[in-house]
């Protein structure tokens, strides 16, 4: 069973409107994933960036369609050059920063895109539990092919899970248990859409 989501219960439905509807939502998308890049939270043992929290949000508001489309956006403006990325810097940009370490984690954020907006489709973003586990499976497939990535580049040798998930899990914790709120809480605001 296919049910509307978050993005599509506000404004309009059908027609243009709908079409410059989606255009904005893919524009807003990608500015907020660029913006979350660079917002970093104090934490121990590393500070916690929100562009995972910006991508497990337009994964789960948005359809798994539109939510590519704004994924495929950030990294093709990313891929330009911009820096939208979390540790991009002048010296390093584009697709060489692409290519490093955050590589796989990238291709990650393309899979839990798809896989949040197919879910939230069925219905998992109104539950705060269904929600939860969804996002749980999400950064799940952004951690396999980052730390697979990672294995690639540096060796098997090397510490990989010390270097690109044990640091982290701490920060993502807070960041699932935000979004499994939010969401459903926005629903609650927009009212039943899905009758």
């Amino acid at each position: 069973m296919t049910t509307n989501v978050l993005a599509e219960a506000i404004g309009p439905r059908e027609g243009t409107a709908l079409r410059v509807k989606q255009v904005a939502l893919v524009a807003v998308g990608i500015v907020t994933l660029a913006i979350a890049a660079k917002i970093k939270v104090p934490m121990w043992p590393v500070p916690i960036t929100m562009g995972t929290f910006a991508v497990l949000t337009i994964g789960t508001a948005y359809d798994a369609r539109l939510g590519l489309i704004t994924m495929l956006g950030y990294l093709l403006i990313g891929a330009l050059g911009f820096d939208v990325f979390a540790g991009s810097s002048a010296e390093k940009f584009g697709l060489t920063y692409m290519m490093g370490g955050t590589g796989g984690y990238l291709v990650g954020y393309l899979m839990a895109t798809v896989l949040l907006g197919a879910l939230a489709a069925r219905g998992w973003d109104r539950s705060v539990g269904k929600l939860a586990l969804a996002l749980v499976l999400a950064n799940v497939l952004i951690y396999v092919p980052g730390l697979l990535w990672l294995g690639q580049l540096y060796g098997w040798d090397k510490p990989i899970l010390e270097w690109g998930l044990t640091p982290f899990l701490m920060g993502d914790v807070i960041k699932l248990a935000l979004a499994a709120l939010l969401i459903p809480g926005l629903w609650k605001l927009v009212g039943d859409a899905r009758n």
